[in-house]
């Protein structure tokens, strides 16, 4: 019982505490960190390293920090590089840090950016102040890739990421009703923090502060106020900031965004002066649609449908969309600044895939009274998509002028009401998309990467420059959907979904030189030409193992032919079907077509260099099985690393140079003992394929890859030719068909195999 009484004081200290430091409301602190990333060079979007926060809601100030370390252990191996951080709110940045052109119909807007240099340890903030609540993205990455071809397993320079965040949160702010006055006070270190709820169908949000005294002098006749409304976001919209006079001050919100809350932050710009006030509110809602719901034949006919899962946005619509303005109502004729709300039948068709479409059927009646409204409400899951909307004018019921048009407008948290005129298309806090659409020009498209997660409004009226005639309702078909990509990336990229812990999102990779958000900046793009000539070097250059197939067959080395006829064939098809243009061929799973390309090269060094070892027959072909089951095991592991290929080459060459001391030692001379061998075929071989390794691990860029990679096809091939130990005496002996017709057979001496005495006394190996 003591205890709880202990607890409760120290619970009521701590809020004194807090309230006297603060004045109005308690403050508390939350903090949240994210696990260090490995950055990339940017190469698209998928090399930026993405986090996602969640700001509650009462925030007063979101500090992110963020650490970017070296993880290499030779401080002075790596340079210095500026690292560009992207922070935005309500959905992923939209990273162009190299000026790509984005497809065509696109809008979009940069993200905010810093840079943050880093030598070894680097350290950067970002404090805003009245943050947006809800989800905040944090992207990260390096400048531009090099186009270099890093080999894996080599040292490399590494910088690893860590975003973290910190807030400080107000658990009691204070409630602003409409219509009654609030006394209040602020202070340059204490400003007065409300809140206030916009219902839906509010058209104007008013804000007055009234009754200004300074209590430091009482006989100033200024109001040294600041009024703020609104959430900032990282560039700072969502907010509107009024200087206050001395009569007070009032700000008036045209189109306030719907169904949320509204921070509304007065503070004092002068110091040592505490100000004493009244604020008050009012909205205004111009009209608000009768809601009687969806008539039955409308729910039983999209009721089944589709058996995937459908929702219906928007049903607060008084009658079905498809009947004539003046036939909509049960309650009559709207009054001036009244909507037709249209219900909007939301399908979930995969995974970023949703598409929208009216419920009453493709066509949507616009009238020039009233406005047509439709809601299309985007959750998180769908904010790392894009967002389509092609708006086409049904021509065929209705013939418009060429004075007349119908106007759209496409804008978040509010819709813009009343599109005639020159009335930009701008709620009070977030701007919005502007479409026409006429009898010349009766399709228009806006494609929205990554829009924020809110609800969308779309807004239309038909409007005449000089009179509609007898145009009084024209017919539009809206097509609003959410894709992963924009057009599937076009031919020359791949949508590629990503994901951020639990966060999935969608990118498209370009391929044959071409760039930009969709795929669609051809500035750098390969010619059909070229494409061939990549093509035909990386595959014909594979047939310089016809040589070294030849002359393991007639130097009776079966098994390395074999060896060398997977390689060969697998190779080559292999890099016909990894072409990034059109000039493409698979014959299989390109994944297949990748393992054997693999296994077939590591296994080619690994028989050749078992061959050179003249290990007796038994060992060599249980080595050559072994080694192949365990190479065929760590491809699977991983390809590309490098003890993939580096771990079968030593163990094959530690074999070799035993068995050459071995024999060296036993015959007390070099082995090979012929200098011939030594300066014609084994030194041109070591020759070869040190060109060949250097070439592939240190020289493969993007750029020359055709030509480096089909130089090491042909060293690699030479190197078998010059490597090869000629044919050995006994295979001599018996000759090709003898020794496939199996004619020899062993002395037997007892219970062993007798061999000659002159078994190893030829000179040339």
């Amino acid at each position: 019982m003591e205890f709880h009484i202990i607890l409760c004081f120290l619970f009521v200290a701590l809020t004194a505490v807090s309230s006297e430091d603060d004045g109005q409301v308690v403050f508390v602190k939350e903090l949240s960190s994210k696990p260090a990333q490995k950055l990339s060079r940017y190469g698209w979007f998928g090399s930026a390293r993405l986090q996602r926060f969640v700001i509650p809601e009462d925030a007063a100030v979101a500090r992110w920090r963020f650490t970017v370390t070296k993880g290499h252990r030779f401080p002075g191996f790596c340079g210095e590089h500026n690292v560009t951080i992207h922070i935005r709110w309500g959905a992923p940045p939209v990273v162009n840090p190299v000026g790509q052109m984005f497809p065509n119909d696109t809008a979009w807007s940069p993200a905010h950016s810093l840079h943050l240099p880093v030598t070894s340890q680097a350290t950067g903030t970002f404090n805003l102040s009245d943050p947006s609540p809800g989800d905040w993205y944090v992207a990260a990455h390096l400048p531009r890739d090099d186009g270099r071809i890093e080999q894996k397993g080599f040292p490399s320079c590494s910088y690893y990421f860590q975003p973290h965040l910190s807030i400080r949160r107000a658990v009691d702010t204070p409630i602003l009703q409409p219509t009654s006055g609030l006394p209040q006070a602020a202070a340059p270190d204490r400003p007065a923090r409300l809140k206030l709820f916009v219902p839906e169908f509010v058209s104007s949000l008013s804000v007055s502060l009234t009754d200004c005294h300074s209590q430091t002098d009482p006989g100033e006749e200024a109001c040294p106020l600041v009024l703020r409304l609104g959430s900032a976001s990282a560039l700072k919209e969502g907010l509107v900031t009024v200087n206050c006079s001395t009569n007070g001050c009032s700000v008036t919100l045209l189109a306030p965004p719907w169904h949320t809350w509204l921070r509304v932050v007065v503070e004092s710009n002068r110091e040592n002066h505490t100000v004493t006030f009244n604020v008050s509110s009012n909205y205004t809602v111009s009209c608000k649609p009768q809601s009687v719901g969806l008539s039955p034949d409308i729910i039983a006919t999209h009721g089944n449908s589709s058996d995937r899962n459908a929702t219906l946005a928007g049903n607060r619509t008084a009658a079905a969309e498809g009947d004539p303005p003046g036939e909509r109502s049960a309650a009559g004729a709207l009054s001036p600044g009244c909507v037709w709300d249209v219900p909007v039948l939301a399908e979930e068709l995969d995974v970023l895939s949703v598409r929208f479409s009216p419920a009453g059927g493709p066509n949507v009646s616009v009238a020039r009274s009233n406005p047509t409204l439709l809601s299309y409400p985007l959750h998180t899951l769908t904010s790392g998509g894009t967002l389509s909307l092609q708006l086409t004018l049904n021509t065929t019921s209705t013939s418009l002028g060429n004075s007349s048009s119908v106007a759209a407008c496409l804008s978040p948290w509010a819709p813009v009401l009343g599109l005639s005129g020159s009335q930009p298309c701008q709620t009070a806090l977030f701007p919005g998309y502007r479409l026409h659409v006429n009898s010349s020009s009766p399709k228009a498209v806006i494609r929205l990467p990554f829009p924020q997660a809110a609800t969308w409004y779309l807004s239309l009226q038909l409007t005449c420059n000089s009179g509609c005639g007898n145009v009084s309702v024209v017919s539009v078909v809206p097509e609003v959907s959410v894709s992963a990509c924009v057009e599937d990336c076009g031919t020359y990229g791949e949508c590629r979904l990503l994901r951020s812990n639990t966060y999935l999102y969608a990118a498209c990779v370009c391929k044959a030189g071409w760039s930009g958000w969709g795929c669609t900046d051809g500035s750098a793009a390969l010619s059909y030409g070229r494409q061939v000539t990549a093509t035909l070097l990386l595959t014909l250059s594979n047939l310089l193992f016809l040589p070294a197939i030849v002359v393991a067959a007639q130097r009776c080395y079966v098994t390395e032919a074999s060896v060398y006829l997977f390689t060969l064939f697998f190779s080559t098809f292999y890099h016909a079907c990894d072409q990034p243009g059109v000039a493409v061929m698979c014959i299989m799973d390109y994944d297949t077509l990748q393992f054997c390309d693999f296994l077939g090269s590591v296994c080619s060094i690994w028989v050749t260099l078992l061959c050179m070892a003249r290990v007796r027959d038994t060992l060599k072909y249980t080595l050559f099985v072994l080694g192949a089951l365990l190479i065929a095991m760590s491809m699977q592991l991983d390809r590309r690393g490098l003890w993939n290929m580096l771990g079968p080459v030593l163990c094959a060459v530690l074999a070799l140079v035993i068995a050459w001391v071995y024999r060296g030692v036993r015959r007390r001379h070099c082995y090979p003992p012929s200098w011939r061998r030594w300066l014609l075929y084994l030194v041109p071989g070591l020759l070869c394929a040190l060109v060949g390794v250097c070439v592939y691990i240190f020289a493969e860029t993007e750029d020359n890859y055709l030509y480096t990679h089909s130089v090491w096809h042909v060293l690699v091939a030479l190197s078998v030719v010059f490597l090869l130990p000629p044919r050995e005496r006994s295979r001599e002996a018996w000759g090709w068909s003898r020794g496939w017709a199996g004619s020899w057979s062993p002395r037997v001496c007892g219970y062993t195999l007798c061999h000659g005495s002159k078994e190893e006394l030829y000179t040339v190996s």
